[in-house]
């Protein structure tokens, strides 16, 4: 399991198993949200086999489906909401990660500024820089640190 670290309380990585929640568990995280709509690949493991085994684990699970480039404001704000009222720290997944990374920088539009934002998604290796227009839309155009 690859784990990438956006913040002290959320990562993300690709899709996980069964067998990943479990060094999930082991490595300190509380809380699983999963961005992947069930199907969207055949070796995928349906939601409801994870959030079973999550709750054996004792970690908190949110199915928060996501398809990339059609991520939108409701899921945005579940993804906020999850992530606000998650025992931390958290742990997002999808196929590769990106999605959940886009879904934290979108949620967290409204408390960090762009710049904030980007320069977090780039040292965690993602580059959003296309999403920087979204990000200034809905952070009022904030592009330095508050």
């Amino acid at each position: 399991m690859k784990v990438t670290k956006l913040t002290p309380n959320i990562s993300v990585a690709h899709q996980l198993t069964e067998r990943d929640l479990e060094e999930a568990a082991a490595a300190g995280f509380k809380t699983i949200i999963n961005n992947r709509p069930d199907g969207e690949a055949p070796d995928q493991p349906p939601s409801e086999e994870l959030a079973a085994a999550a709750q054996r684990l004792g970690l908190a699970y949110h199915h928060i489906p996501a398809v990339s480039g059609q991520i939108s404001d409701a899921q945005v704000e579940a993804f906020r909401t999850a992530l606000g009222g998650a025992a931390k720290p958290a742990l997002a997944f999808c196929r590769t990660g990106t999605r959940s990374t886009t879904l934290w920088a979108l949620a967290a539009s409204d408390r960090l500024s762009v710049n904030e934002i980007l320069q977090t998604t780039s040292e965690a290796g993602y580059n959003l820089e296309a999403l920087r227009p979204q990000l200034e839309a809905t952070s009022g155009k904030r592009s330095s640190s508050t």
